[in-house]
């Protein structure tokens, strides 16, 4: 374990039984799936604008410590290392599978999306790319998402818009997101909160699938 991540670390209290046989199903479906690599590339372009995004809106990241929630292979982790070669960041995922991939200098941490294994105020930086969508008790995870986060830190989730629920076939217990239901969620724990459509590309006008809510604590 790097030494400058072992004092992050709590006693976590364990989940509720009836959580944990969704949660199987879930994490069972991501074992599964860390194989396709089409769908579930462990590298992305990093000229994309939800990484781009990510970057700008964070800055320097640069001797600061950032947490990449739900961070599959952690392809999104890594253009942001090699962007900032002095940051740390620590990938969380609920799939061994995909961790396997998220090698150092990326950290990689086994946990859920509910109950982080860290202390409060811990990160300067946290972001969920298309994660959220997966944590089924979206309360919860929003509130982890912030509980982490040091005051003035910054955070970011990108996630589908529920206006467009219909355009894939998803799993039994993804869910995509209202913008005001999101905004709403991240003012009760954040004091700035803002939310834009995006594209995978920066000069492609967005088509309202994708949202972008961005938040300071």
């Amino acid at each position: 374990m790097f030494s400058w991540l072992q004092d992050r670390f709590r006693r976590g209290q364990p989940t509720k039984a009836a959580r944990a046989v969704a949660l199987s199903e879930i994490r069972q479906s991501f074992e599964d799936s860390a194989s396709d690599e089409e769908h579930f590339p462990s590298t992305i372009d990093p000229r994309i604008y939800h990484v781009q995004m990510i970057a700008r809106f964070f800055g320097d990241m640069n001797g600061k410590l950032a947490l990449d929630a739900g961070c599959g292979k952690g392809r999104f982790a890594r253009v942001l290392v090699d962007q900032n070669p002095q940051a740390r960041i620590v990938a969380l995922d609920l799939a061994l599978a995909m961790l396997a991939h998220a090698q150092p200098p990326l950290a990689p941490v086994c946990g859920t999306l509910t109950q982080y294994p860290f202390k409060d105020n811990s990160f300067d930086f946290v972001y969920a790319t298309e994660s959220l969508e997966h944590a089924v008790d979206i309360d919860t995870a929003v509130a982890e998402l912030t509980r982490v986060l040091k005051p003035g830190g910054k955070l970011v989730i990108i996630d589908k818009n529920a206006e467009h629920w219909g355009r894939f076939k998803t799993p039994a217990w993804e869910q995509w997101f209202e913008r005001k239901q999101m905004e709403r969620l991240l003012a009760g724990h954040c004091r700035e909160v803002s939310s834009d459509f995006i594209s995978y590309w920066e000069d492609v006008e967005p088509d309202g699938l994708f949202l972008a809510w961005r938040a300071i604590k």
